[in-house]
């Protein structure tokens, strides 16, 4: 199936940050969910996984060595030189020409999972077609945040609001032009 979508699927905290300056995310485990806030659904049609070298050595190291997207392609954006792992291809290419080719393949969605910098990189290039956004009840007062400043002018249509006990999930499309 062509006409896949990027979806932003991410959690923040009130203030608008996805990590603290030391890559904790303890504060976002301190609140009680009502089940798993929609990843299933979410997960389900997903067959691409995108992040940046950051985030997913946070994953290898809070996964013990275990790869959580192991049934998914996954790229992973570095400017370091890596050998691909079995389940991970490294991306050296800009953002915007390596979407467009993986936009064209036969696939489902494509999930860009984070951190902030390949965030901010697909923002600049107006690539995210989705954002599943949850909020987690508390402020964090630093760290790292889910957008940086950036050069333009981005219209969305809010499609839904879930709540999740106290979390609240606001999705969002990008407003066709």
């Amino acid at each position: 199936m062509k006409n896949r979508k990027v979806s932003l699927y991410i959690a923040m905290s009130l203030d608008g940050y996805i990590a603290t300056e030391d890559d904790s995310l303890d504060w976002l485990f301190k609140t009680k969910v009502d089940g798993d806030a929609g990843y299933e659904a979410f997960y389900k049609p997903v067959d691409t996984v995108v992040m940046g070298n950051r985030t997913y050595e946070w994953i290898l190291n809070e996964m013990k060595g275990t790869f959580p997207y192991e049934n998914k392609k996954c790229f992973v954006f570095t400017s370091k030189e890596k050998q691909h792992s079995p389940y991970v291809q490294f991306v050296h290419e800009d953002v915007k020409t390596f979407t467009r080719r993986l936009k064209e393949e036969n696939g489902g969605t494509i999930w860009l999972v984070g951190g902030g910098g390949i965030i901010h990189s697909f923002l600049q290039n107006n690539l995210i077609d989705e954002y599943i956004i949850t909020i987690a009840p508390v402020l964090i007062g630093k760290g790292i945040p889910l957008f940086q400043p950036f050069d333009q002018e981005i219209d969305l249509e809010l499609k839904e609001v879930r709540q999740y006990a106290q979390f609240a999930q606001l999705i969002y499309a990008r407003k066709s032009s």
